[in-house]
This record gives C-alpha cells, structure tokens and sequence, in this order.
C-alpha cells in the first residue's frame, strides 16, 4: 500500500475503541493469559516500558513497519523479535516519550521525525514483570536506521501488506521458561517468527488498521 494512502487511513484508529485481550487472545500461547492472570498482584509493583511501533515509507514509497531482532543474551527476551523501546526513567517525562526515547536510541530515528497516531492496550509480560505500553507512530519520511550494536542484533522491515496477511500467522513449536515446547500462534515476517508478548501487540494493531484500511 503507498505510504500516502496509508497515511489517510491510518489517523482514523484514533477514533476506535481498543481491543485489549480480544486482540491479545489471539495470538497468545495457551498458557499465558492464565500465568498473568494468577501474577495479577505483582502488575502494581511491575517496571514499565514504551515501544513504538513505527510505520514509514520506504524509497519507492510504499508502506512499511520496522521491527528489531534482540541480541542473543542471557535473559528471557533474548534472540527475540520485538518493537523499539525500552524501561521507563525517571527523567521521562512520560511513557510516549520513553517509547520515542528508547526508539531513537535503538534505531537511530529522531523523536522530530515520528508523530504518534495513538497509544494501545498496555500487555503486562510476566517472565520479566514488566507492563508494556505500546504506541503506533509515524514518519512520514523514508528512514535510515542505525541500529544500536550493542542492544539490537538486526533491523527488520516489514511490507504492510505482508503484515497483514493472514497467510502470515501460523502455529509454531517454541521453548518457554518451563523447560518445555508448546504450539502458540505467531506471525512469520521477513522470515523471522515473532511470537508472544510482540506478537499479541501486533495482533491489536493489525484488527484496529484493518478496520480502517
């Protein structure tokens, strides 16, 4: 889709309601919900974290969305697919502007170029204990990404159209913190699978667009 028509559209989710655990539900691992659920007390003294998830059109001015491939490290996010963004500080004068911080930070795109269309259902993450807002933004300006070495393993660019096509969710087998292997559904994009927390946050944004689009 050519960046401009999406750019028309795009303004209107900011009149739709959210969708939360409706979207959430659909793209979550069968044991997930239940885990936050049962962690529900600890959301209260849970970190907070911003993302971003950013569209823009590329050189021929079609519409895309940039995604970023963890760096392999010993922790539960480690080698994952995942927006831009980041821990809340206390310097932050909210958390937009930690998610506009922490995207500059790890893709090199200046908080002047991204306009914010609407912040989403925020996604509490147990294995971290982290409540993550997520937002979707804008530039309206083809991108270079620089990406930051030592948080982000590599930049992903996704085509709107591959992002919206429900060819593109799938079910694969994945490891969890149980030192088990489980089915879960999960979107396969540039040839990587991003599944759980990213996932159910793309799962929201992808019913709100194709309400709109």
């Amino acid at each position: 889709m050519h960046f401009n028509t999406f750019l028309k559209s795009v303004v209107k989710i900011r009149h739709l309601q959210l969708l939360g655990e409706q979207s959430h539900a659909k793209m979550s691992p069968p044991y997930r919900l239940e885990l936050a659920e049962k962690m529900k007390a600890k959301h209260k003294n849970a970190k907070t974290a911003g993302v971003m998830s950013l569209f823009y059109p590329n050189a021929e001015g079609e519409t895309y969305l940039v995604l970023i491939l963890r760096k392999t490290y010993k922790g539960v996010h480690s080698a994952q697919v995942g927006f831009p963004g980041g821990r809340y500080e206390e310097d932050d004068k909210d958390i937009m502007i930690t998610a506009l911080r922490e995207t500059e930070e790890e893709v090199g795109v200046p908080i002047s170029l991204i306009k914010v269309i609407k912040p989403m259902s925020p996604l509490y993450i147990p294995p971290s204990n982290f409540m993550v807002y997520p937002h979707v933004g804008v530039s309206e300006v083809t991108l270079d990404f620089i990406k930051q070495d030592d948080e982000v393993e590599d930049i992903i660019e996704v085509n709107l159209e591959s992002f919206l096509d429900d060819a593109n969710v799938i079910t694969t087998r994945v490891p969890t913190s149980f030192n088990v292997e489980v089915d879960v559904p999960a979107f396969q994009l540039n040839g990587h699978i991003v599944w759980g927390a990213t996932a159910m946050m793309l799962g929201e944004i992808k019913d709100l667009l194709k309400q709109v689009l």
